[in-house]
């Protein structure tokens, strides 16, 4: 299923907390399924990467020039990138098909790969079994955020919708001010 894998990785471990699965089967189980699902990336790159890359709309975001350097930047830290990677959701899929489509070699790619799995993957199994109790509460500070976050949100687009009929109204009042917004020097 294409879903972020932290879904399932916390899912488990709740599961595992309140002792419908065994921990140490749904761990490795986990791991099995992060390391096969970026392997499937990697070997989607590996043998369908260039073509994809010269779909339009993929050219619209990455020029010539922009995949030359991203491959360049890959042939030289591609390790580094993909043990990066691994931990940032989002940049995730992207950099394990770059790392098929550069042909990094498979077994570099899948060493690094694991190791890195093997910080994050227990760590979010570790975080939902140990934290399964106070998911509730959790849960509650998560929309507080949420909900100030929202309010922050309408603010700064209030501000900017403001700040932006003000320019106007003041370049109408004003012809002979530059589009930049200053006053010319005499």
């Amino acid at each position: 299923m294409p879903i972020p894998e932290e879904v399932p990785i916390l899912t488990a471990g709740v599961l595992a907390h309140e002792g419908l699965v065994r921990w140490w089967v749904a761990l490795p189980v986990c791991l099995l399924g992060v390391l096969s699902g970026d392997a499937a990336l990697y070997w989607a790159g590996f043998h369908w990467g260039e073509r994809v890359l010269d779909w339009r709309i993929v050219r619209l975001v990455l020029s010539r020039d922009r995949e030359r350097r991203l491959k360049e930047a890959y042939k030289r830290h591609g390790v580094k990138i993909v043990f990066t990677a691994r931990h940032v959701m989002g940049l995730r899929a992207a950099a394990f098909l770059t790392a098929g489509i550069v042909h990094l070699p498979f077994g570099r790619f899948l060493l690094v790969d694991a190791a890195a799995s093997f910080v994050g993957v227990p760590l979010g199994f570790g975080i939902a079994f140990f934290f399964t109790d106070q998911l509730e509460e959790v849960i509650h500070d998560v929309h507080r955020v949420e909900g100030w976050l929202a309010l922050v949100a309408v603010a700064v687009v209030v501000l900017w919708i403001a700040w932006g009929s003000f320019r106007r109204a003041r370049r109408e009042v004003d012809p002979e001010e530059p589009a930049s917004g200053r006053r010319r020097m005499l």
